[in-house]
């Protein structure tokens, strides 16, 4: 992928349109790709003709949009990691994220991380695009983690983000016995005062609202399924330590460390409707090993 462009025939019911409204109504590009269209390299023809935003289009005018090239990170080093595919095609990239690998690189380990995995797996398949990551997960949540393989295709899922059409389910694996089947945590969520990385319930912090259903418990532990409504730092780890229910392993949330060393949360699965397809994806991430070991025998998981 040197150069991403994107031709569209344009239809009868857009004959009379101007460029600008015809890609960003129909086509769904955004104004700050308009802006990097223009000042950074890209092209707009129609009919193979350079353009500007105020062409009027007719019927049966072929329309192409030239994204300028990515640019790298220079502070962002490729790696060579392990990665476990579970889905690519030229515009998305899903991978399953090991506990103990950061999504981006940090403070605490600059040079190493997921997204610079990824940055040398594009070096090896000469893919011409840098980090676009879409969903996020906390280094020592194991899971799905969703990638868009160019701005365009970034752009596209973070509206979906915005408009909660992304669904991520986790199982996570509590201490203490939850008694009711099911339930909803409403509370809101803001960076503790006196830590860069702790969050806590804070009634003048941001609105934050996780969705749970019991799936079996074990040994004085509750396996919970979690949906989250909105996506606080922390938020899962925060709200069942706020009620009295912190994961296991998780330390910094008061979780206890015998059963495990990090917090026993997986993203299991995510759905979410292909930009340019429009096919509804499902894909499904088998437990980390120490979580499995930590709930078999269950009636869920043997």
């Amino acid at each position: 992928m040197n150069v991403l462009s994107f031709t569209w025939l344009v239809k009868k019911e857009n004959d009379g349109l101007i460029l600008r409204d015809y890609l960003s109504e129909k086509k769904r590009v955004s104004r700050r790709l308009l802006t990097d269209l223009k000042f950074h390299g890209g092209q707009l023809l129609v009919n193979e003709e350079p353009v500007t935003v105020r062409a009027t289009l007719q019927t049966g005018d072929k329309v192409t949009v030239v994204f300028p090239k990515e640019i790298k990170s220079d502070t962002m080093k490729a790696v060579p990691l392990p990665l476990s595919i579970c889905y690519e095609d030229e515009h998305i990239l899903v991978v399953h994220k090991r506990a103990g690998l950061a999504t981006i690189p940090s403070r605490r380990e600059p040079n190493y991380s997921l997204a610079q995995g990824i940055l040398h797996y594009y070096e090896l398949n000469k893919i011409a695009s840098t980090i676009h990551i879409v969903t996020r997960l906390d280094r020592d949540t194991s899971g799905l983690v969703l990638v868009a393989k160019h701005r365009y295709a970034h752009s596209l899922l973070s509206q979906q983000q915005i408009n909660k059409e992304i669904e991520r389910e986790y199982v996570a694996v509590v201490e203490g016995l939850i008694k009711v089947p099911r339930g909803t945590i409403s509370l809101p969520i803001a960076r503790k005062s006196e830590s860069i990385i702790e969050r806590t319930v804070d009634y003048k912090g941001k609105e934050a609202i996780t969705h749970y259903e019991v799936l079996d418990r074990v040994n004085n532990n509750t396996i919970v399924k979690v949906r989250l409504e909105t996506g606080r730092t922390h938020q899962i780890r925060v709200h069942f330590s706020a009620i009295g229910f912190p994961l296991v392993g998780d330390e910094l949330y008061g979780g206890k460390t015998e059963l495990m060393n990090r917090q026993a949360l997986h993203c299991y699965t995510l759905c979410f409707i292909h930009p340019f397809t429009q096919e509804r994806l499902f894909l499904e991430a088998d437990l980390s090993s120490d979580i499995h070991s930590l709930i078999k025998g269950t009636k869920l998981f043997t």
